[in-house]
């Protein structure tokens, strides 16, 4: 239910804390982690309109998952590496293998530390909520980040990524060869401060500048500005997580494209209450592109909330709720099929869940997403329902 939100470049990571590390083999240390999830029904496998009969199948998720950290001396090397093998039994080309690998080096000096590292993603995940197909998309990016700190609490630095997201050449939805509209490289860089409020908690701010080119539609090209806020909580912190507001100036590099100002948001929390009850609340607000070129972007506000509460023993109770809105800016003098579009999403689930010792938990689960459109089309209801295990998570 919960995709993932687009992202700037990420903060300097944290050395590893050895007692959260289930495997040493010497200097290195690995989080291994394996789900088997949605092994079920999907009642929509393609997202279809009610009017357009939707096809039903039987699927399953494997994602094993590895953290990995190599000291070398006083320096780090930091991996993870994630692979989904989704499968469905009748519909053989919706079947994948999605991969999302990371690496970066940790160099902490007495005052100042460097992080230099990549990202490389090859998979067939729905990019968003809005593209209903599953195309192959594959993703390269380099980052990295330094920080001087400047008082006993006060740190100060700088931050940068360039990515570059390429769908397949034959990738089409509802017309519109996804390679061509939206293959593009998204350079970014912004000054940073950071002051530690507590031993865990940070309060952070930065100003950046952002630049989309695309490869294939020119028009497109766009430069930002953005202004950040936010707090950021440790991991042994009683909230988890991080939450960050800010303001974006974009500003296409064609006159034929609408421009906006507003403001953003991207948030990431968790909270545990007497180690019994989990809430957590995920939010997002930001400028995301479209497939159409006539309405080449959309304002995505929206949040999503859980809560897993423990009954009794090992036996707990999870509920999930969602809502996306997706309001839609069109090229100014272009006729569109729905003038002032906005989409909704909603997202329901609930799961029951059994855990057989610390690492391992059984658990079934009912989600449903449905959307609502002023495009006939683009309207549907989906159920998916069935039995996930989780192992280490």
């Amino acid at each position: 239910m919960l995709f993932a939100a687009g992202l700037e470049a990420q903060s300097i990571p944290a050395e590893p804390d050895s007692s959260t590390i289930r495997v040493h083999l010497g200097p290195l240390w690995l989080n291994p982690t394996l789900a088997l999830t949605n092994l079920g029904v999907d009642t929509n496998v393609f997202n279809a309109a009610t009017a357009h009969v939707p096809q039903r199948d039987y699927t399953y998720t494997i994602t094993p998952q590895t953290d990995l950290y190599l000291r070398m001396g006083r320096t780090w090397l930091i991996g993870n590496v994630k692979e989904d093998l989704v499968w469905y039994q009748k519909f053989n080309d919706q079947r994948s293998v999605n991969g999302n690998y990371t690496a970066s080096w940790l160099i902490p000096l007495t005052r100042m530390t460097f992080n230099v590292g990549g990202n490389f993603v090859d998979t067939r995940e729905r990019p968003g909520y809005e593209i209903d197909t599953r195309p192959r998309r594959k993703e390269k990016a380099v980052n990295g980040a330094f920080e001087l700190r400047a008082l006993s609490k006060t740190f100060v630095g700088v931050r940068g990524e360039r990515r570059k997201i390429d769908y397949d050449s034959a990738a089409v939805f509802l017309g519109s060869n996804l390679q061509f509209q939206l293959a593009r490289t998204l350079t970014s860089e912004a000054l940073t401060l950071r002051h530690r409020l507590t031993p865990l908690t940070n309060i952070t701010f930065d100003v950046g500048k952002e630049q989309e080119r695309f490869g294939f539609s020119p028009i497109r090209d766009s430069n930002s500005t953005r202004f950040n806020g936010g707090v950021s909580f440790d991991r042994f912190a009683v909230i988890n997580g991080s939450a960050q507001f800010g303001y974006r100036n974009f500003k296409p590099l064609s006159p034929d494209l609408p421009l906006y100002s507003g403001s953003t948001a991207l948030v990431n929390l968790s909270y545990t209450a007497l180690g019994a009850t989990r809430v957590g609340v995920t939010a997002i607000r930001d400028l995301q592109d479209s497939y159409d070129i006539n309405q080449p972007y959309y304002l995505q506000s929206g949040i999503t909330a859980s809560i897993a509460q423990q009954i009794y023993g090992p036996l707990d109770v999870q509920g999930r709720i969602g809502a996306q809105r997706l309001a839609y800016l069109a090229r100014p003098g272009v006729a569109v099929q729905a003038p002032n579009r906005v989409d909704h999403v909603r997202l329901y689930g609930v799961g029951v869940g059994y855990r057989l010792g610390r690492d391992l938990r059984f658990g079934v689960n009912v989600d449903e997403q449905k959307r609502q459109s002023m495009v006939d089309i683009l309207q549907y209801d989906g159920l998916r329902y069935g039995v996930a295990i989780t192992y280490g998570q």
